[in-house]
């Protein structure tokens, strides 16, 4: 073996390629000389693919649709732009959804199960009734959440009077989120009493406490909460801004409307304790422009919604999922190899 040096004085290069030139069988020193000297590489490859199979964060969605119903589901366009927008989400709420028979949620959660060519992500609903003071605009809220990482401990129907349509409660646990167990509360206001529906979401708050013993609790959906439906002199009649505890997430100054004509912060997410607080991953609570992001045309958004969907991710439970024993083993290889190539 040559010991020349190369030009920044190194002896490792050469090495590394002993054994590698002209013979059928390199013996059993140099097969470990070679495998000593790319196990470096083969420890940064594989700290590097852990990395990137670090799991994300859990994200939660919320979509208010321009009523969701049979003849709109027969729309292949806005479906698939639908299915596009959940498939993002372990969690999505619904609202607007005109669905009485179920038919519609079917026909999306079936599509999206099996355009999921990896299967990986099946999805599920829950569903409230069909909530609303007009026989003609019923609407129910709806859940979808991906079951084989998210399920359901329990639902309620809140049966407090003042809303044109109450809140729908479900309780969620998950492993794969670092809060675990949390409450998400299905809100959409009615615009002409959104201070009066926002401020009675604290006696909703309240009613979980005392029911399951939780105050892991998110609102989330259509609070109006903007323009003119909630100007800043009305929050002082709002025990969800005066009250200690509440958290929200979506600033006022916020666009989640479609439309050119609005500039306003309808839709909100709204946590409430520190600790729920800091499972949130900071940033990440946004607006999604599904209209800029899949290249579709304003009328054909406005179509779909007024409303853009809004997301935030909870911290995952979970880092460097399958790497670690990849790397236990790799690094006793390298310990048995390294005490080969001493011999």
């Amino acid at each position: 073996m040559s010991n020349q040096r190369d030009t920044n004085g190194s002896t490792n290069n050469k090495l590394c390629s002993y054994g590698v030139g002209v013979g059928p069988r390199p013996d059993l020193r140099s097969w470990t000389m070679r495998w000593c000297c790319s196990f470096p590489r083969a420890l940064l490859l594989v700290l590097l693919l852990g990395w990137w199979g670090r799991s994300s964060g859990f994200k939660i969605c919320s979509f208010k649709l321009q009523s969701l119903n049979s003849t709109k589901a027969a729309n292949k366009r806005v479906m698939y732009t639908l299915k596009r927008v959940v498939s993002r989400c372990d969690v999505c709420l619904l609202q607007g959804v005109n669905d009485p028979n179920g038919s519609v949620m079917k026909h999306l959660v079936t599509k999206l199960n099996r355009d999921n060519d990896s299967y990986d992500h099946q999805y599920q609903t829950v569903a409230s009734r069909s909530l609303g003071a007009n026989p003609n605009d019923m609407q129910e809220y709806v859940f979808l959440y991906r079951k084989e990482i998210v399920s359901v401990r329990d639902r309620h129907q809140y049966e407090g009077k003042g809303f044109a349509r109450p809140p729908f409660m479900v309780r969620f646990k998950s492993s794969q989120t670092s809060v675990g167990d949390f409450v998400l509360v299905a809100v959409n206001t009615l615009p002409s009493r959104a201070v009066q529906e926002i401020d009675q979401l604290y006696d909703v708050f309240t009613d979980i406490s005392k029911r399951w013993k939780t105050e892991t609790v998110m609102f989330l959906g259509n609070f109006n909460a903007g323009c003119s439906h909630m100007t800043r002199p009305k929050k002082k009649e709002i025990r969800l801004f005066t009250k200690k505890g509440f958290y929200w997430l979506i600033g006022d100054h916020v666009d989640t409307t479609t439309t050119d004509t609005t500039d306003c912060a309808y839709d909100r997410f709204v946590v409430h304790g520190k600790s729920f607080l800091k499972q949130v991953e900071p940033g990440t609570a946004s607006v999604f422009n599904y209209a800029k992001t899949y290249q579709i045309k304003k009328m054909e958004a406005m179509h779909i919604s007024e409303h853009f969907p809004i997301e935030l991710e909870l911290k995952s439970s979970t880092h460097l999922p399958q790497a670690t024993p990849l790397l236990i083993l790799l690094s006793l290889s390298a310990f048995l190899l390294s005490g080969l190539a001493a011999l």
